[in-house]
């Protein structure tokens, strides 16, 4: 048995990584510290825990630990296990999504151009992030236009040459049409494009052309020209985006209320902003903005290889020069975290911060306004966050089930769905099965808050009237809880009519809480039928064949198959059962027995 004061005296004043399991051995926490020693007992020691962090002690069952050289090895292997494990106590970057890029790969031959979204150390040039991957794809097909690079995704030399060719979309290098030494020279103007140095594109080009004009090359000169024009163009259109200083940096702007938080990234690329990115944090209500920012930038930096010269945020975070350092040794070159104070840097990390709120509003407007609608049609004191709903299925009183879908803030969340085997009720009798399925759904809860269905509901919907609400009140008062109980009724159509309270009250709604309530009462009802079904399904798919040793699905179902049922295989000889495929003698004799006992 795991001691939990002695093992904290065993603990070592050396840095390296901390990992906390609960019971049943699931990690729910992940931490680094200079000294093992100091940290850990922190947290089994009566002092100003913040709630979450009383929550995640209260269920750490035993911890181990990982030794480091230094705090930057911690670091690293801390972000890490927290990407692996994804422990629920941590502060989790769960969007992976990945920035389209563009990459020219300048090892191969006749390098080609294109969009990517994994960036390797191959060598190969990478460009972006760019803001949206239509946006890449504009520019990639604007290059491969204009420069008359190869189209082809696998380089190889050919017989003749394709279309791309002849329609002049290719300078033919499959062919030896074009040297590598012009190739180069093609590619050297798409990184200094890409770049953004189109001055000294259009320089070139501008050189290029008048060398044409004088060799009377005027199809080559009004080529280049054009060239020319619609680099200009687009220089202009994206210069147009912003002007800033910055060249090479990420604005993290933070907005937060009482139930998420945003992080909202700019991308600066060759001073410009060339795109952004938003991720949504949730249950961090006892986290400072200094520690989400901290443990944000470790998991999206420490798992990036696009890592910018500069990082600039308002607040100033725990482990910069550790977190610098170490992005610093990944890239091979001077990576700074600044928190500017004033000036046009000041004003650019405002924005990130404005557009964060923004994008937080944005977001939640639609939520906050159902679930305030619902607060008030519902006259409730809290706002109703978490609201679950109950539906029963059976056929006469046969393979009787129920579901239950969860309504958080105002969305219905099917990964929250569960279903319930009815285990106490015999026969069809709805208002007891929703008396059961909710008191063993709440002891759950009471028993183990931080389990599979999490905290309890701020009130409960019923798929049906006055009599099945009665049996969940019975239910709710069981443990003395206060939890008000609605009955969703549906017409002779089976179309959800009401809302009603428990005094019969039909409660008006709005067109829009009609169709949540709707799509709820829709959502619990799909949940316990599709369960329902499961269960008859494998139920008329049992057979008397079924535990005879040898016989699996396949044999099983070219016995069926050849004598149409049990009854037949029963009367047939133990030579006719031999001509199925798969069946032996000495396999027959063991079917003719074990059938011949039922």
């Amino acid at each position: 048995m795991f001691d939990i004061e002695q093992e904290l005296k065993k603990l070592p004043d050396r840095p390296g990584v901390y990992i906390m399991h609960d019971k049943n051995d699931k990690i729910i926490y992940v931490g680094k510290a200079i000294s093992l020693k100091n940290r850990v007992r922190q947290y089994f020691r009566k002092n100003n825990k913040t709630k979450r962090i009383e929550n995640m002690v209260a269920l750490i069952d035993h911890f181990e630990y990982i030794l480091t050289d230094n705090e930057s090895e911690a670091l690293i292997l801390e972000c890490n296990l927290i990407k692996k494990n994804m422990p629920k106590f941590n502060v989790l970057l769960k969007d992976d999504k990945t920035y389209p890029y563009i990459k020219v790969n300048v090892k191969e031959k006749y390098p080609d151009v294109y969009i990517t979204r994994r960036i390797l150390n191959d060598g190969a040039k990478y460009f972006g992030p760019y803001a949206s991957a239509s946006s890449a794809k504009e520019m990639v097909d604007f290059i491969k236009s204009k420069f008359k690079i190869r189209q082809c995704k696998n380089f190889k030399f050919k017989d003749r040459p394709c279309l791309n060719y002849h329609i002049k979309k290719c300078s033919g290098p499959c062919m030896g049409y074009i040297s590598e030494e012009e190739y180069k020279n093609q590619i050297d103007q798409i990184i200094n494009l890409l770049s953004g140095k189109t001055e000294l594109v259009i320089k070139n080009l501008e050189k290029e052309m008048n060398e044409a004009s004088q060799k009377q090359e005027y199809e080559k000169a009004a080529y280049l020209r054009d060239k020319k024009l619609a680099i200009e163009k687009i220089s202009y259109e994206r210069q147009k985006v912003s002007n800033l200083s910055e060249n090479d940096i990420d604005v993290i702007g933070l907005a937060r209320n009482e139930l998420r938080v945003c992080i909202e990234v700019f991308f600066v690329r060759n001073s410009k902003m060339v795109g952004r990115e938003h991720f949504f944090f949730e249950d961090l209500a006892d986290e400072t903005d200094k520690e989400i920012l901290s443990n944000f930038m470790k998991q999206y930096y420490l798992n990036n290889l696009n890592i910018p010269s500069k990082i600039m945020l308002k607040e100033e975070i725990e482990d910069k020069e550790l977190l610098e350092n170490s992005l610093s040794e990944k890239v091979g070159r001077n990576v700074e975290i600044k928190f500017p104070k004033k000036g046009e840097k000041l004003k650019l990390v405002e924005m990130a911060e404005n557009n964060a709120k923004n994008t937080l509003e944005n977001t939640e407007r639609e939520k906050y306004s159902v679930v305030n609608e619902l607060k008030k049609v519902l006259n409730m004191e809290i706002l109703p966050r978490k609201i679950e709903s109950y539906d029963i299925s059976n056929i006469s009183g046969e393979y009787v089930v129920a579901g239950m879908c969860v309504l958080l803030d105002g969305e219905v969340k099917k990964n929250l769905s569960k279903t319930f085997k009815i285990k106490t009720v015999l026969g069809q009798d709805d208002p007891k099965c929703i008396n059961e399925v909710i008191s063993r759904r709440l002891k759950h809860s009471i028993e183990n808050p931080n389990g599979a269905f999490g905290s309890l509901p701020d009130a409960i919907f019923v798929d049906g009237g006055i009599t099945q609400m009665r049996a969940a009140r019975e239910a709710v008062d069981e443990y003395n809880l206060k939890i008000p109980i609605f009955g969703m009724v549906k017409d002779d159509k089976h179309r959800t009519r009401a809302l009603i309270d428990e005094n019969r009250k039909e409660i008006k709604l709005s067109e829009r809480l009609m169709n949540v309530v709707t799509y709820f009462q829709d959502c619990v009802h799909e949940k316990a039928i599709g369960y329902h079904r499961k269960l008859r399904g494998k139920q008329i798919t049992k057979s008397e064949l079924d535990g005879i040793l040898g016989v699996g699905p396949t044999k099983k179902k070219a016995l069926l198959k050849a004598f149409g049922s049990v009854a037949k295989i029963k009367e047939a000889s133990i030579e006719e059962i031999t001509k199925v495929n798969g069946i032996n003698e000495k396999l027959a004799k063991t079917i003719k027995e074990e059938l011949s006992k039922k």
